[in-house]
């Protein structure tokens, strides 16, 4: 163990990226049950209804993902872990946040911008994992975060994050393509796990502080 931490190219390749990965997951969940309580407690739901948000807004995008693929038991239904921290992401937000804050829409966006690249990231190496092609695990990891988000926003009465003009699917498609470039360069996986979420996290805040946004088609005769 000494020699490995000593020499650091050999840590890079022993090193066993799953427990990394359950971390990335945890951190969307968090984020994303945050992205949930803000918005439910800004909207003055009570107690309960912002732990419904906060737990469809996190495992929403999950479950769909799973059954899609057939993958049983549940993620959530297998380790209450995930029960567990929403939970009490959600009433220690409840808590602190002051729904008044002028400083909403940047947490909001921010926690979010941290769920999208962490399930995205999850997604796509959930189905690449089930031997899933290339477009059916981009689809799947955009899938992992949006349907979440979109439930969340139909609840609390707002037109869908990524129904915007905003840079968001776009965000999570370039960092799955990505993950698959990496993989076929032969990038270790925790290497290319932490460059795909980086290169997410950037594009999205990037689009946010510059407020980037794609056009809408229109035919003007």
């Amino acid at each position: 163990m000494l020699a490995i931490a000593l020499d650091p190219a050999a840590l890079i390749t022993t090193f066993d990226p799953r427990s990394l990965i359950y971390l990335f997951d945890m951190i969307g969940i968090v984020a994303c049950s945050i992205s949930g309580t803000i918005l439910a407690k800004h909207k003055n739901f009570d107690v309960f209804g912002c732990l419904l948000v906060s737990v469809v807004t996190a495992i929403g995008g999950g479950t769909v993902r799973d059954v899609i693929l057939d993958r049983h038991p549940l993620f959530w239904m297998e380790d209450m872990n995930y029960l567990t921290v929403i939970t009490i992401s959600s009433l220690l937000m409840q808590i602190f946040f002051h729904p008044s804050s002028r400083r909403v829409d940047r947490f909001l966006k921010l926690s979010d911008t941290i769920g999208l690249s962490a399930f995205t990231l999850i997604g796509v190496k959930v189905a690449d994992s089930m031997g899933e092609n290339v477009p059916v695990a981009l689809l799947l990891g955009v899938i992992t975060i949006v349907v979440g988000g979109i439930i969340r926003d139909m609840i609390c009465n707002e037109i869908p994050l990524v129904l915007q003009q905003e840079i968001y699917i776009s965000a999570a498609l370039t960092g799955g393509a990505l993950y698959f470039v990496l993989q076929n360069l032969g990038i270790t996986d925790w290497v290319a796990d932490i460059s795909v979420m980086s290169t997410i996290f950037t594009i999205r805040m990037l689009a946010i502080r510059y407020d980037w946004q794609f056009p809408t088609l229109e035919w003007k005769y």
